[in-house]
């Protein structure tokens, strides 16, 4: 059976049709379709891109689907997703900066930690998130004690860190512990007003991701009034990318909440700062611009569930030059969003198609992301969904 899983569905069909001792007329006759169209199916001319149709055919053979789209080869998981996370929970738990721990490794100088932090936030805003789980553990135990010798300068580069390994298990589906990391964040950064905003806009996230949606705004909306400037033609890029992005977040918790009338007034509020700011930039790791909030106008409806809104504004937000500007992470999240919209919607077609492309652009988004996988395996059940799909359900394991 090994060899067959390498072979092209036409063959494939092929192939158990031989073990049932089918001729292809027959076969063809009972699928309702003609020799020609039969024939065409096994060579390879004619290619499967209904699932329904391989779900008849499979009927027919007397196999299980999963056999004609590869299900029966080892399925691809989230490999060492649960060991990685296990790893940062136990960076979590060591407490070095309040015991003061100094053994062990050399204590890194803060521009090295500073170097390695911005190479974790780079590996995640491409997406590359088992690599940045693989960075995490070592990155906040020498954060910790970089800081522990230098409460200065060792401050940035140790909230950051925090803030960096919160964004990841987000994505991971463990949002419980990324509590733990941007409480840290909040606590380390405690007396500086920009790395406080700044790790607000984590917290948030962390917020909603647990189902607190009320508190997040709340949060958000504070840290958004501290950090404004009193007007906006007065603040810095980096100032109003800020206080920006924690008026989309806030606008994001109030659409949660149900709250109909806030998140578009919030979000207004936050597109005045973004023509400031411009598209291209990534002041505090945010990407906010016009583009950013073109973006979260769709996400929010999505969350009030206005598909046909969502839909509407994802197609002008994504032709925008800004597009492309923006991080692998964030446009792959936002495609999966689109794809939920389509699916709310019932158009199957372009949900699958949203999938396909995170899949191309950002693997790990699809393969990491417990919801990216949950959106996956009920496109996948669909008999409308295209073979592409079935396939990829199938090599990932879920269904």
């Amino acid at each position: 059976m090994g060899s067959v899983e390498l072979l092209p569905v036409g063959r494939r069909v092929a192939y158990w049709r031989g073990r049932r001792k089918l001729s292809q007329q027959v076969f063809a006759d009972r699928l309702g379709k003609s020799k020609s169209w039969f024939d065409k199916v096994e060579r390879g001319v004619r290619q499967l891109d209904k699932l329904s149709t391989l779900q008849e055919i499979a009927r027919v053979l007397r196999i299980d689907t999963a056999a004609l789209v590869g299900r029966d080869a080892t399925p691809v998981q989230a490999t060492g997703r649960d060991d990685g996370v296990e790893r940062i929970r136990a960076a979590l738990s060591r407490y070095e900066i309040p015991l003061g721990k100094r053994a062990g490794s050399p204590i890194l100088p803060v521009d090295r930690m500073l170097r390695d932090v911005g190479y974790a936030w780079t590996t995640f805003q491409y997406a590359r998130y088992p690599q940045a789980v693989d960075l995490a553990p070592d990155l906040l135990t020498n954060a910790q004690r970089t800081y522990t010798c230098d409460r200065g300068s060792g401050r940035l580069p140790l909230v950051e860190a925090y803030w960096v390994t919160a964004a990841l298990l987000v994505k991971l589906g463990d949002a419980e512990l990324a509590w733990l990391a941007v409480d840290r964040a909040m606590l380390a950064a405690t007396g500086d007003r920009d790395l406080v905003a700044a790790a607000a806009v984590q917290l948030g996230q962390v917020l909603r991701a647990l189902g607190r949606a009320r508190e997040a705004r709340a949060v958000l909306l504070a840290a958004a009034h501290r950090i404004a400037p009193a007007k906006i033609d007065g603040g810095t890029p980096a100032e109003l990318s800020l206080c920006g992005t924690l008026l989309v977040q806030a606008a994001l918790a109030a659409a949660q909440d149900g709250n109909e009338s806030a998140p578009g007034e919030l979000i207004d509020e936050a597109a005045g700062m973004a023509e400031r700011v411009g598209d291209g930039c990534d002041h505090h790791r945010t990407g906010f611009g016009p583009t950013a909030v073109s973006l979260a106008r769709a996400a929010v409806a999505v969350e009030v569930g206005d598909t046909c809104d969502a839909i509407a504004r994802h197609e002008k937000a994504t032709a925008r030059p800004g597009w492309r500007c923006l991080p692998t992470e964030h446009r792959a999240a936002h495609l999966l969003d689109v794809a939920r919209a389509h699916l709310h919607a019932g158009d199957v077609g372009s949900a699958a198609r949203m999938l396909t492309e995170i899949e191309r652009t950002a693997p790990a988004e699809i393969t990491h992301r417990p919801v990216a996988r949950d959106i996956l395996a009920e496109v996948a059940r669909d008999p409308r969904a295209p073979t592409t799909i079935a396939k990829l359900a199938a090599m990932l394991g879920v269904g």
